[in-house]
């Protein structure tokens, strides 16, 4: 019974991690990611009018579009093809134009390459002048040649801090935990995090260039939203635990080192009316589509709305938790096979609507 207790032996005796780990790979991402995708759209329009308006090289220079915080591609296709039509009709059919997309160094791009070669959406599609290329760095530093970037996307990234600034006591996810010092501490690094990310995206866009920015965000009246998903993935997580099928040491350590900004704390660097040569030209938090209570109200199926959220946390935040249970893959799959089938059952017993705070902006490089 020994392979059950998948925290029982992590490596050492539990040295973990405090940096979020990539999404789950061989293509999962691409699969959980439903609930991101749907939230695209409002966006991908301000992607497009990033590129109609951002300040282009004279040919035959190549057009340069940055997607920061890719992972295995998909949720990138529809904005970035939307975005490439626009260029097209600026510069031309034959303009040449790199699309590099970056992540960890962990994450999947073998996915990510195969998403672009074979889906049907892909913005490759008929057009042989766009070359697409990966950067695996972290975002929080520069990872492209100065002023060479046109046009900027990230969406659903800059959420995720570059670590876990301190325990979290009482939760998994510091918006619903009521200690004080741990919402500092994640507040303090969000605000450092977002510096940082600007500092190298002004470093890096060529001037009158554009960044398009989607995040999670919490919402003016103060709600993060997810409040059953985390609920319940918490409440897996001790159940777990008090089965002694993870040690109670590693659920202590675990954190999801996400942060839902406010509207002020994503206008804060720009208090002088610009931060590192980036000024905002719009900014707006608002409420994403919850396309999964949507199929519910219109099938029924709770098992399937339990299954589709339960995806979605395994796709994105259970690699991160599975990180604290030590290196044996075999030992994180079997940990993960088991809490989002814990987490679908919770939620499937009770569906219901979610709160999907989201913030958009756009930022110029004058």
């Amino acid at each position: 019974m020994q392979d059950q207790h998948w925290g029982a032996q992590a490596a050492g005796g539990g040295a973990g991690r405090d940096r979020p780990a990539p999404m789950e790979g061989h293509g999962a991402y691409n699969r959980g990611s439903r609930v991101q995708g749907s939230s695209l759209g409002p966006a991908a329009g301000l992607l497009v009018a990033a590129a109609r308006a951002a300040a282009l090289p004279d040919a035959p220079a190549p057009l340069v579009i940055a997607d920061y915080g890719a992972s295995q591609g998909r949720n990138s296709l529809a904005p970035i093809g939307a975005a490439l039509g626009e260029l097209r009709r600026r510069a031309g059919p034959g303009r040449a134009v790199g699309v590099i997309h970056t992540d960890l160094p962990g994450n999947d791009f073998s996915a990510l390459f195969e998403t672009l070669e074979s889906d049907p959406g892909s913005y490759l599609k008929g057009d042989g002048a766009v070359f697409p290329s990966a950067v695996g760095r972290s975002f929080f530093r520069q990872i492209l040649p100065g002023g060479s970037v046109h046009l900027g996307w990230t969406s659903w990234a800059v959420q995720w801090l570059s670590r876990v600034p301190a325990p979290i006591p009482d939760q998994v996810q510091v918006a619903f935990s009521r200690d004080a010092a741990a919402r500092a501490a994640f507040a303090a690094q969000a605000d450092a995090d977002w510096r940082a990310f600007l500092s190298a995206r002004a470093a890096e866009l060529a001037p009158g260039g554009r960044l398009v920015v989607l995040a999670m965000a919490t919402d003016d009246s103060g709600d993060f939203g997810y409040g059953a998903q985390v609920a319940t993935l918490y409440a897996a997580l001790e159940a777990m635990a008090a089965r002694g099928d993870i040690a109670a040491d590693a659920l202590a350590r675990m954190a999801i080192p996400t942060y839902g900004r406010t509207r002020a704390e994503f206008a804060a660097p720009f208090a002088g009316g610009r931060f590192a040569g980036l000024r905002i030209e719009g900014l707006d938090v608002f409420h994403g589509e919850d396309r999964v209570f949507a199929d519910y109200a219109a099938d029924g199926d709770a098992r399937a709305f339990g299954a589709k959220w339960a995806g979605f946390s395994r796709a994105s935040v259970f690699p991160t938790l599975a990180s604290e249970l030590g290196a044996d893959p075999a030992r994180a799959a079997r940990f993960m096979d088991a809490l989002e089938a814990d987490a679908a059952a919770r939620l499937a017993a009770a569906p219901a609507p979610t709160v999907i705070p989201l913030a958009e902006m756009t930022l110029v490089r004058d």
